[in-house]
């Protein structure tokens, strides 16, 4: 239960399952990403074929939730209607795959924090899938923002050196000191740097606006990887 939600309250909310549970003959717990944090519910009797609940708990679903908190652990789920379901993510591999590891990845994130920012950032991986844009340019965003979420110090600004960097020269991302180093032979300048900055920093929707060429895409999809594989 998120931290800043008291006890004996009703709460209505949005949000997405993170992850599923079965428990008992027809129960699950519930694992839910809202903009109030991550809450761990139960929601009775949802695998009964006529449950009112049953809808709006599916995966990839943006719902509407009512939700008991008591002083349990546990909150009690009272009502879900499905507001958004993003059935398109079904009908391709890559897109399943990459919403699978994004909710996988945000219920361990938002394990110790409740920004409203895991929300937000479900929400808006999730339904950027559904309507179509370029999946990883999507997996770029979403591990460079989900790093950021969790304060990791990445220097797109300033060398290893500490000198500012420079739009005529070539550098390599140096994956311990977090920043890119002077490198004659180096793979990325001025256009990819750009580019990280504006993926680091801007909503989704922005990014999808800006039209990249195929070597400039392919250097910031293998980049952002270098960038977050410990995120």
């Amino acid at each position: 239960m998120s931290s800043n939600t008291p006890p004996n309250k009703d709460l209505k909310t949005r949000g997405y399952v993170l992850k599923r549970t079965n428990y008992g003959e027809a129960d699950r717990i519930l694992n839910i990403i809202t903009p109030e944090g991550k809450i761990a519910v139960i929601a009775k009797g949802a695998r009964k074929p006529k449950s009112k609940l049953a809808g709006g708990i599916e995966l990839f679903t943006l719902s509407e939730y009512n939700i008991h908190l008591g002083r349990s652990e546990l909150g009690v789920l009272t009502g879900a209607k499905m507001v958004q379901y993003h059935s398109e993510i079904l009908k391709d591999f890559a897109k399943i795959e990459l919403a699978t590891i994004i909710l996988k990845k945000i219920n361990v994130a938002s394990e110790s924090s409740d920004s409203p920012e895991y929300f937000n950032i479900t929400d808006k991986c999730l339904t950027t899938l559904n309507t179509g844009y370029d999946t990883k340019m999507i997996e770029a965003w979403y591990s460079m923002n989900l790093a950021h979420i969790m304060g990791e110090d990445i220097n797109l600004y300033r060398d290893t050196n500490g000198a500012a960097l420079k739009a005529d020269a070539k550098y390599t991302w140096d994956n311990i000191e977090k920043a890119f180093y002077p490198d004659k032979q180096g793979t990325y300048g001025a256009n990819e740097i750009k580019m990280l900055r504006l993926i680091y920093t801007a909503d989704l929707d922005i990014i999808k606006r800006v039209i990249l060429s195929d070597e400039i895409r392919n250097k910031i999809i293998t980049i952002t990887k270098q960038i977050t594989q410990n995120t």
